[in-house]
């Protein structure tokens, strides 16, 4: 990597979307010229050592104020870019879109049916065997959305790319739901309808 602090190339942060942050994993730039997918391993490294050149600690006390600027965006560039739901709202976000807000993420009566009936199996389940199956039928899913979000995003199609980052969130709540369970040895115990 040649000169890997942002604001010693002249770079200001505010004005560029957080695939140009990582130029060296990024190089093609967000989808349609870039891919959806990402580097999980290159992403790291490349943002590790963006943060050791760009720590506050680095930097004399005069330049701390832009140091810690530039390490909270590429923190928080690099948090959105490794995960593929947040990463792919981020990038519905650059052309106006939002799914996060709740009028715009309205799921389809197929889809919350289906998570639905999922949740309820995973509330009933009692043995960890059974939570893993759920799991991985999860975990398919989640891999398909990412997949379908490649093509998506790859030509453009703004509507399908909304629609399928709907679908990843609730897979993505579920795979929470299930870590959850597994982490607190609790599978089986009632849930909470916001957890949906």
């Amino acid at each position: 990597m040649t000169n890997s602090n942002p604001l010693s190339r002249g770079r200001n942060l505010a004005t560029k979307t957080y695939y140009e942050l990582f130029p060296e994993t990024l190089k093609a730039g967000p989808p349609p010229a870039g891919t959806f997918h990402v580097d999980s391993r290159a992403l790291r490294g490349e943002f590790l050592q963006l943060q050791a050149v760009s720590h506050p600690d680095r930097h004399a006390a005069s330049a701390k104020g832009a140091a810690e600027a530039e390490s909270a965006q590429i923190n928080e560039a690099y948090s959105v870019l490794q995960n593929s739901l947040a990463r792919a709202q981020y990038l519905l976000s650059l052309k106006g879109i939002n799914v996060t807000a709740d009028d715009m993420a309205t799921p389809e009566p197929e889809l919350l049916m289906e998570v639905m009936e999922v949740m309820e199996e995973i509330d009933e389940t009692d043995s960890q065997d059974d939570l893993e199956k759920l799991r991985s039928v999860n975990s398919h899913k989640i891999k398909r959305s990412e997949d379908i979000l490649e093509q998506a995003f790859g030509r453009d199609d703004w509507e399908d790319a909304r629609r399928e980052t709907i679908r990843l969130k609730y897979w993505t709540n579920i795979k929470n739901r299930i870590n959850d369970l597994e982490y607190s040895g609790n599978a089986g115990e009632p849930r909470k309808c916001e957890d949906i």
